[in-house]
């Protein structure tokens, strides 16, 4: 294992090491990935947690329930795995799939101004929620934002009219006071 990471800036996070798994030192991973076996994807990991940055090799995973299990190289003790849970895996931001065009990663989303029809900040996106039926954008009262309420605004084609990456900016229909 490596302490070379990628910069703390260019890293995304893409899931978390849960528990341990078994007595070889395997460890239960929480993927933040669609599909969630995705993360088997990316064979190299940075591993963030406190101040704490470690680099590591996935030698094998596999989908268990909604979980997976996975085998990192040189870990192969259930104490020393155990030393290993609440990590975040991140990979660096260059390793993502290129997206079709009107598609984004919810990290691109974050920190976007939400205007609506009438041309007032709502706020800014702080993070995403998934849900059964459509993710979910929270949205939080920043400078200059309408009010000091949070929403809570579907992420959908009916509700997100623009998306502005450079103006850092999105476009909703969606009342003020609702």
């Amino acid at each position: 294992m490596s302490a070379t990471p990628a910069p703390a800036d260019d890293l995304i996070v893409i899931g978390k090491i849960g528990s341990v798994h078994g007595v070889r030192g395997e460890v239960k991973v929480y993927s933040f990935t669609d599909p969630i076996d995705n993360l088997l994807d990316y064979p190299h990991w940075t591993l963030r947690r406190d101040g704490e940055v470690r680099t590591v090799e996935l030698v094998r995973g596999r989908l268990q329930g909604k979980v997976l299990v996975a085998k990192l190289k040189g870990l192969d003790d259930r104490e020393e795995a155990r030393a290993f849970g609440g990590f975040e895996i991140c990979i660096a931001r260059a390793l993502l799939p290129q997206l079709a065009e009107g598609e984004y990663y919810w990290y691109q989303l974050e920190g976007l101004k939400v205007i609506d029809p009438l041309g007032q900040l709502l706020g800014r996106i702080d993070h995403l929620l998934e849900t059964g039926s459509n993710d979910v954008m929270v949205v939080k009262p920043c400078v200059g934002s309408l009010d000091d309420r949070e929403r809570l605004l579907p992420y959908t084609d009916q509700c997100v009219l623009q998306i502005d990456l450079a103006a850092g900016e999105m476009r909703v229909e969606w009342d003020a006071d609702f």
